[in-house]
């Protein structure tokens, strides 16, 4: 099934045995179209940011023949602006159920893009898929604001939202780099990108009142540092103070205060966060946790109501499992996976002189 030279990088004591790496990369196969489209579950939708992400954990497994298909999706299915809409109804590129185009959606292409051919160094795929990321790119940064923000997204019939998410910025923050990254691989230099990067960078270090308030939501807590625009003694300032409000200790990661409500997605990204920050025996201890949310089938439940001792929704899908494959792929030292997540050769952006 998997590259023996892959797979043992998803051995992780305490979180996966090698036959549960196999049995979970199994199960994400198993959701993924014949046309390459991965869905968070059969006869749910796809959107093009979760399906990046199950397609990355593929790659991180050596099923790289599947991630490609998967990306091949997104270059055959690409609006002409651009864009990809933000549903699909089971991965059925004809049956778009939400026609909103999120840029944070789009701009992830980029990263999933990166990180396959640093797992492959397939220099015909990075061809073939150069536009796509290129016109990916230009449809988002068309929604920058002056403060350096990315708008959240175009509504159906084209109207821009000009309001920005600070999880979905800081998202893009990393598709940038990466995008950078395939074109600094192509000599292809995109100086107009470097300065948006600098200036998204800066909005979210450094002004959270250019962002919609959405404080009470966990990813907004860690992901500026997963996206790599908080670093350093800031990132684990930002991490500690937001510890005791979302952490759950024996649990996880609460997606959004109050609720006792603890997911698998945003346990791993966290865990994920703090490799980043290089501390990899908290992250160990996260990914450990969140082990209750694992089925039998090798795939995870999205999330656990822990006052009621349920499993909510019901519903095992690719993308948990996905991002739980990524952060056990970075501690493994993957190469691709810490080159994409850990910033290794990632361009910086153009810090502006002023605010």
């Amino acid at each position: 099934m998997t590259s023996p030279g892959r797979t043992e990088r998803l051995v992780l004591p305490g979180v996966l045995t090698a036959e549960q790496a196999e049995r979970t990369v199994a199960g994400i196969a198993a959701l993924q179209r014949e046309d390459g489209a991965i869905p968070w579950f059969r006869g749910h939708h796809l959107d093009p940011w979760d399906h990046v992400e199950a397609a990355m954990a593929l790659d991180a497994a050596g099923e790289h023949a599947r991630a490609e298909a998967a990306y091949l999706w997104l270059a055959e299915h690409q609006n002409e602006d651009g864009s990809w809409y933000a549903a699909y109804a089971d991965g059925d590129a004809a049956r778009p159920t939400d026609l909103g185009k999120e840029t944070n959606f789009c701009a992830y292409a980029a990263v999933g893009v990166w990180h396959h051919y640093l797992a492959t160094g397939d220099d015909t795929f990075a061809d073939r898929m150069w536009p796509v990321v290129h016109a990916a790119v230009e449809f988002v940064l068309e929604l920058q604001q002056p403060g350096g923000q990315i708008g959240w997204k175009r509504e159906a019939d084209g109207t821009p939202v000009t309001d920005a998410l600070l999880t979905g910025c800081s998202s893009i923050h990393q598709a940038l780099r990466c995008a950078l990254a395939l074109a600094e691989h192509r000599e292809e230099p995109q100086p107009d990108w470097e300065l948006a990067l600098g200036w998204l960078g800066h909005a979210v270090r450094h002004h959270p009142e250019r962002f919609l308030d959405k404080d009470r939501y966990s990813m907004d807590w860690y992901y500026p540092v997963l996206g790599g625009a908080v670093t350093g003694a800031a990132a684990k300032e930002r991490i500690e103070s937001g510890w005791d409000r979302f952490v759950v200790p024996g649990l996880g990661v609460r997606c959004v205060l109050p609720n006792p409500w603890v997911t698998g997605g945003e346990s791993a990204e966290l865990a994920l966060a703090l490799w980043v920050m290089g501390e990899s025996d908290r992250a160990l201890e996260i990914l450990r946790w969140m082990q209750h949310l694992r089925a039998e089938d090798g795939l995870y439940w999205t999330g656990y109501v822990f006052e009621d001792e349920a499993f909510w929704p019901e519903e095992l899908t690719s993308w948990t499992a996905g991002s739980l494959l990524l952060a056990v792929a970075a501690l493994g030292g993957d190469e691709a996976t810490v080159a994409v997540f850990g910033g290794e050769g990632l361009p910086a952006g153009l810090e502006p002189d002023c605010c």
